[in-house]
């Protein structure tokens, strides 16, 4: 059940990378140091610019501000209030619950936020998606899977914690399980990975789980990234940056 939990998340940060073609040349704006980011994530320059041009469309679809907030990031993921999606033909993922379904993308949202400003700059989204990244290490990755279930930011997963975001996956999926059944998920969860008995997941234990269980870890890689710079040939094409 943890695994459906990333798998959600990966098929939502699917539908952002995994995007329209590109719109025609603009010259960037608000993107002031390709070459530093690159340097600071493990995306190259070219990957960058390229990643800027999915930003650029992301954070106009409400306000053409050159910042995404919470409903642009919605509108990127999921159809809502009878709108297409920015990404209408190549999403895989749609809702059947979009109320339930757009509590992870909050959550998601607010792991982006860095700044917890509720707003997302392009610095932090070329980070966050760096996470997933075929080439990202994997403590960035255990990292970040760590955080996504610790909802209350207070360094260990408590049941509650785990009960909400299989509670949001089971809705997503269209799945329905009696809360007996839920539990009895839970409670295995926490008999393998609560190795310290004290009734909640520290960072240690959740890094020994997944090392143990490899395929908690698969869905937070997204292939789709190796391919961002094919994705829009046109702005690497106008790319005034050679990569080091």
């Amino acid at each position: 059940m943890m695994v459906q939990c990333l798998d959600g998340v990966k098929h939502l940060l699917s539908s952002i990378v995994n995007c329209c073609d590109s719109e025609i040349y603009k010259e960037p704006w608000g993107l002031e140091n390709p070459e530093a980011l690159a340097r600071e994530t493990v995306f190259s320059v070219s990957e960058i610019e390229a990643l800027y041009e999915l930003f650029k469309k992301i954070s106009s679809a409400v306000i053409d501000d050159g910042l995404i907030n919470k409903e642009e990031f919605q509108l990127a993921l999921f159809k809502t209030n009878k709108k297409e999606s920015l990404f209408a033909d190549r999403v895989s993922f749609h809702a059947p619950n979009s109320a339930n379904c757009l509590k992870i993308a909050d959550r998601v949202f607010d792991l982006f936020d860095t700044k917890h400003n509720g707003i997302l700059d392009f610095e932090e989204f070329a980070r966050a998606l760096s996470v997933f990244h075929p080439n990202a290490p994997i403590e960035d990755k255990i990292d970040f899977s760590f955080q996504l279930y610790d909802l209350k930011q207070q360094g260990f997963i408590e049941r509650q914690e785990v009960k909400q975001m299989v509670v949001a996956t089971l809705a997503e999926s269209g799945m329905n399980l009696s809360d007996d059944v839920i539990e009895s998920i839970i409670d295995k969860t926490f008999e393998e990975a609560d190795t310290k008995h004290d009734g909640k997941i520290d960072k240690e234990e959740w890094r020994s789980l997944v090392m143990r269980h490899p395929s908690l870890l698969k869905n937070m890689t997204l292939q789709y990234l190796k391919d961002i710079t094919t994705t829009f040939p046109s702005f690497v094409f106008h790319s005034q940056v050679d990569d080091a």
